[in-house]
């Protein structure tokens, strides 16, 4: 993965986020929430500052990274779709319509499209089984998805651009 230059301002932003901790090694899961929330991911960058201002290892802070499935270590698009593979939304074709997502953003899981706008997300429960099919855009949710939904979702944000 390409090394990325954080911004002094961001670097102090991060080295602040710390010090609202107390710098405590024990406050780990709770600088890795603030630091995602202020870069919207936790690239090696970040990792390594958390690291040396918690007192910690680069090796902890990356593995409680990649253990969680919250934090990522990959950009999110501007618009993040997440697709809830749970048993209800998974019974009632919440595979065909991520499929169709993968299909007409020329994306995977996991990935976002070259322009920034949108990234793929699959989810194993977002708690609203009764609306099954659920797919989530940022905070905004939509339920019983079906395939043919798929393509206005889409378009909704692509008019915002």
């Amino acid at each position: 993965m390409a090394s990325i230059k954080l911004a002094p301002s961001k670097v102090e932003k991060l080295k602040e986020i710390c010090k609202k901790f107390n710098n405590d090694k024990g406050e780990l899961i709770n600088v890795l929430h603030a630091a995602q929330e202020t870069f919207g991911y936790l690239p090696a960058e970040v990792q390594e500052i958390v690291a040396e201002e918690l007192n910690v290892s680069v090796a902890h802070v990356h593995g409680v990274v990649s253990f969680y499935s919250f934090f990522t270590m990959i950009p999110k698009g501007e618009y993040p779709i997440s697709i809830c593979m749970g048993t209800a939304c998974y019974v009632r074709g919440a595979e065909k319509v991520l499929d169709e997502f993968k299909k007409l953003l020329n994306i995977k899981v996991g990935e976002t499209t070259p322009d920034g706008a949108f990234s793929l997300n699959s989810l194993r429960c977002v708690g609203a089984c009764g609306l099954a099919p659920v797919v989530t855009v940022k905070e905004k949710v939509y339920g019983r998805v079906a395939v043919e939904d798929v393509k206005g979702i889409i378009e909704e944000y692509k008019s915002l651009e």
